[in-house]
């Protein structure tokens, strides 16, 4: 549901799709969906929170021996990969998918269900990272300081793509903003 909200929104704008939409693309009712989501700022938003938190996860189950930032890298671009979702429902052409994607997350009502949305996946991507390093997420300041700074990149990159100014994919952005993080947070 939450991909159909994303796809939705992005391709008709904000204004022009309902609850009723968002349920009838995915062949639920209405009601079904409101057993998911409070609102459609809060399905598009989880859809963020989804992808962050399997970053977090695969952090945990990645191999051990894996550098922090290269795992994290590893990590975020696998969360950039296309679901099924995607395939049974694909974007329309990139350009198109950016301009839409620049107007829904212009939409004020959407912005404080992004941020709640990052703030819970940044204390889970911080306590992945404590766990990596063998760190006290509740004494070092590092986990949480990583996790903020890919979440920035993250937030930065994506920016970034759907303003179109540089004409570069999501797969060259992120990994390129998390090099630069990642050069001034070397592991302790």
């Amino acid at each position: 549901m939450s991909w159909a909200a994303v796809r939705l929104t992005a391709e008709r704008g904000w204004s022009a799709v309902k609850v009723e939409d968002i349920a009838a693309a995915v062949g639920v009712s209405p009601r079904t969906y409101n057993n998911y989501f409070s609102s459609k700022a809060e399905a598009i938003a989880f859809r963020h929170l989804e992808r962050s938190l399997r970053l977090a996860a695969e952090l945990r189950h990645g191999p051990p021996g894996e550098p922090l930032w290269e795992a994290i890298a590893r990590a975020a671009l696998r969360q950039l990969e296309p679901g099924p979702e995607v395939e049974h429902m694909p974007p329309q052409s990139p350009d198109m998918w950016a301009a839409g994607l620049r107007v829904m997350l212009a939409e004020p009502a959407l912005e404080a269900e992004m941020l709640r949305a990052g703030r819970i996946a940044e204390r889970e991507l911080a306590a992945a990272i404590a766990e990596r390093t063998g760190m006290n997420l509740e004494a070092d300041l590092y986990p949480r300081l990583v996790a903020a700074s890919v979440m920035a990149a993250s937030n930065v990159a994506l920016e970034l793509f759907v303003q179109g100014g540089t004409g570069e994919p999501m797969e060259i952005l992120l990994p390129r903003a998390l090099r630069m993080v990642a050069a001034g947070l070397p592991t302790p």
